[in-house]
């Protein structure tokens, strides 16, 4: 039985286009793999705590090879149950919208708190070379309400995509396969088929994940 993670990055739930899209994975997925458990993390009700004080310095002696003092092991067990839960799937899938060209700050937050050394990634000072330490395929479902795809000649303001998946590649993930819904600006019929076109592919996608 495999794990399945997905990370839901969007406030507007019901009225999330890209959220709607992911939905139609997960029922495509359950049914093209009933054995599998599906662990749904809501980023909008997860408690996220804030990286800084004792959190921030347990990372910087562990970094250095120095030892946490006890109440920065504490603050630093709260990453770890975030980064083991994160770790324990087989697979993920994450949705989000565009947010003035980049992620939803409750993203990057929660990416923030679980990438760190000797969790996510390691740093070895010989080569100066860095290793992921994250295994596991990865569907990403983007919705953005204009066209930013390679030849729209509105790429450059994707500041979305990129990063997202550099960050996945810099932990370790990278098969990682795209569902787009764009386009939701332009008109009903315009969202309409948009959607219709990433249903369709996340029902293809998820047959086989």
């Amino acid at each position: 039985m495999s794990t399945l993670l997905y990370v839901e990055a969007s406030p507007r739930k019901q009225r999330s286009h890209s959220i709607k899209v992911a939905e139609e994975f997960l029922a495509a997925y359950q049914k093209a793999h009933p054995g599998d458990r599906i662990d749904r993390l809501d980023l909008w009700k997860e408690p996220l705590p804030r990286f800084d004080g004792d959190m921030l310095n347990a990372k910087y002696a562990i970094m250095h090879g120095e030892n946490p003092s006890v109440a920065e092991r504490a603050a630093w067990a709260e990453v770890e149950r975030l980064f083991q839960r994160f770790n324990a799937a087989d697979k993920y899938l994450f949705s989000m919208p565009m947010w003035n060209f980049g992620m939803p700050y409750m993203l990057k937050h929660y990416i923030d708190v679980i990438t760190q050394p000797g969790l996510a990634w390691s740093f070895d000072p010989a080569s100066g070379s860095y290793s992921g330490l994250v295994k596991g395929k990865a569907a990403v479902v983007y919705s953005s309400g204009g066209i930013y795809e390679a030849g729209s000649g509105a790429e450059g303001y994707d500041l979305l995509r990129p990063p997202f998946e550099g960050w996945l590649g810099f932990i370790g993930i990278t098969d990682v396969t795209r569902i787009t819904v764009a386009g939701t600006l332009y008109g009903p019929e315009a969202t309409a088929k948009a959607t219709a076109d990433a249903t369709a592919r996340a029902h293809e996608v998820a047959t086989t994940f």
